[in-house]
């Protein structure tokens, strides 16, 4: 599905689409899956109808359901390019320096 091409409210409707054909595919009603919840049914059956809502209970929601491994393509992790981890690894010290000597004592004679 091209998102991009999709107006914000138009997400929102794909979106309560899916969750409310998980609920029915899990067989569960809209009373029981928002006490689950712990939202209101009318609060549930707005959201799979496409009205706005808060991410906490889209959150909460996806939770009842089963579904938060969904949350995974959201979330990226820094990677490190082999180039930049060499270049690290360049850098890295790899010995101690030798103990500096002792200055010589400075001399007031000229």
């Amino acid at each position: 599905m091209n998102w991009y091409a999709l107006s914000d409210l138009a997400i929102l409707r794909e979106l309560g689409s899916s969750l409310r054909q998980v609920r029915l595919n899990r067989n569960q009603s809209q009373q029981a899956v928002a006490d689950a919840a712990g939202i209101d049914r009318a609060t549930l059956s707005q959201i799979e109808h496409g009205r706005p809502t808060s991410l906490l209970t889209f959150v909460q929601l996806l939770r009842t359901l089963e579904q938060l491994d969904l949350l995974d393509s959201l979330v990226t992790k820094a990677e490190i390019s082999p180039l930049a981890m060499a270049r690290l690894a360049k850098k890295q010290r790899r010995n101690a320096s030798p103990a500096s000597p002792t200055p010589p004592p400075a001399s007031t004679e000229w």
